[in-house]
């Protein structure tokens, strides 16, 4: 039998259904076995992964590296070794750099930076009425898919008319490409922030006060209605109020193509925060108030909405601490805290570890069209692998962060449930808590992956008899008692 690369041994293999107790082996950057001990072929390399969670590695739909434009606040070497530091092996980035991602000189510059990567990505071009006309050509020249700035942010890009918007949804729905959309009106945002500044507001709740939810329902309900009139495919970014949770399930009641995603800030940080924290909690959504937290959690587990990701947004301490709230510059880093902080409401017995991979990894990797290629263990996938310690604890230190941004609303935060390896493709991304940094260009784009079937595993007899399955009485879904402690 032919030698593989690395096998790894003793480890518990988590599915979207099950977590099963099984090796691994790899070969040529891909998974070719998930199975017993005594069924795994020779390796060149062998690894003991006893006690450890093997969970594919998390997609991140949304990250801003900042780079090219501003090498202050990120690079794609910086924001990508965060990535593989958080058990993240793949990233979705944001065309709000500078130059904004919206011509192909732009976007090769872009990829150009992205040759420094710790971590597999795809491209987020821009969408809107000065790019409309040339959406094939970024295609052609490396996109993956598309973001319109419906609501404004960082870098000041101009919201899409609606009648670019439509179009643009017409030209990308045959082609099956998706587009992200920051959905907030901006014209509401607009005005409420003058009438703040005008009557000399400029604390922090001013910021939510200014984008109320409803600038949220407004835009999510105008932008489905184009998207599902063109039949294109539509992704909801950091979906952040309860208030409008009603048009997502109405909609993808009625078939609209549609994903959605949430972030760590919205399911565990809420106005009690911004009174804390101050400019640091500045982001596009806003925090809101504690009502907000519970219906979201409970949208993530009915599906309404999909996936997790974090919306990394790094700004400097300085940016971030500025007096007026109006000068304190939008979002924070989030790539390398996600994991932990959610394996931590795993552990809180808030969800299972089969609904984080769901939203972590398999959600997102359907959205991009990667699914079977990423985010699964199955054989034919590429082995991008993070190695979870759900007993390791800590807490977490911005000083500690990979990210250049070393401002951090979770500074200080406990936390239990780590990666401690990260495999990308069969290569050591990071390990032991550390970085590999010899592994910086081994990243690449996932523009041209096809998703795949997920093969059924070899020995699929001694693959099914290692089912940890739950004691008598507890949900399928549901830790048994003392797994996680």
């Amino acid at each position: 039998m032919k030698s593989v690369d690395l096998v790894i041994r003793g480890g518990s293999v988590v599915a979207p259904d099950r977590i099963v107790q099984a090796s691994v082996a790899i070969a040529d950057e891909r998974i070719v076995a998930v199975g017993h001990d005594d069924v795994m072929p020779p390796a060149q390399r062998e690894m003991r992964a006893d006690g450890l969670f093997l969970l594919p590695g998390a997609i991140d739909s949304h990250v801003h590296f900042r780079d090219p434009g501003y090498p202050h606040k990120e690079t794609w070497q910086t924001g990508s070794a965060a990535a593989a530091c958080g058990g993240v092996t793949t990233v979705f980035d944001m065309p709000n750099t500078h130059p904004p991602t919206g011509t192909r000189e732009a976007l090769a510059l872009k990829l150009k930076a992205a040759e420094r990567s710790f971590c597999d990505y795809g491209i987020h071009a821009l969408l809107g009425d000065d790019t409309v006309g040339h959406l094939e050509d970024l295609l052609d020249g490396g996109a993956t898919s598309f973001k319109a700035f419906v609501g404004n942010t960082f870098g000041n890009l101009p919201a899409p008319t609606d009648g670019a918007l439509l179009e643009g949804f017409e030209k990308l729905a045959p082609l099956g490409i998706r587009t992200v959309v920051h959905a907030e009106n901006s014209s509401i945002m607009a005005r409420r922030q003058k009438v703040m500044q005008d009557a000399g507001r400029h604390d922090a709740q001013a910021h939510l006060d200014a984008r109320p939810a409803v600038a949220e329902i407004e835009a999510i309900g105008r932008v489905v209605t184009l998207a599902e009139w063109a039949g294109a495919r539509l992704h909801i970014a950091h979906h952040s109020a309860a208030d409008s949770l009603f048009l997502l399930r109405a909609a993808k009641a009625r078939g609209v193509d549609l994903t959605v995603e949430t972030c760590p800030q919205y399911l565990l940080l809420n106005t009690d925060d911004i009174l804390r924290l101050g400019g640091i909690l500045r982001v596009n959504p806003p925090v809101r108030e504690p009502r907000h937290n519970q219906p979201l959690w409970d949208a993530l587990m009915d599906g309404t909405i999909d996936m997790i990701a974090t919306d990394h947004a790094p700004h400097t301490p300085e940016e971030k601490t500025r007096e007026s709230i109006w000068a304190c510059d939008c979002g924070f880093p989030g790539v390398e805290t996600q994991m932990p902080l959610m394996l931590t409401q795993v552990n809180l017995q808030r969800a299972t570890l089969m609904d984080y991979v769901k939203w972590s990894a398999v959600a997102p990797a359907k959205a991009w069209g990667l699914y079977g290629t990423k985010g699964v263990i199955a054989p034919g996938a590429h082995a991008d692998i993070a190695f979870v310690d759900m007993n390791k604890t800590g807490t977490l230190s911005q000083g500690r962060l990979q990210t250049i941004s070393k401002i951090s609303p979770w500074h200080g935060r406990a936390v239990q449930g780590y990666p401690v390896h990260t495999l990308l493709r069969g290569r050591f991304v990071m390990q032991h808590g550390r970085l590999v940094e010899d592994a910086i260009t081994h990243g690449r784009s996932v523009k041209g992956v096809q998703a795949m079937p997920a093969a059924r595993p070899r020995n699929q007899e001694h693959y099914s008899s290692a089912i940890v399955t739950p004691p008598a009485g507890v949900r399928p879904n549901a830790w048994p008692e003392g797994m996680l402690r």
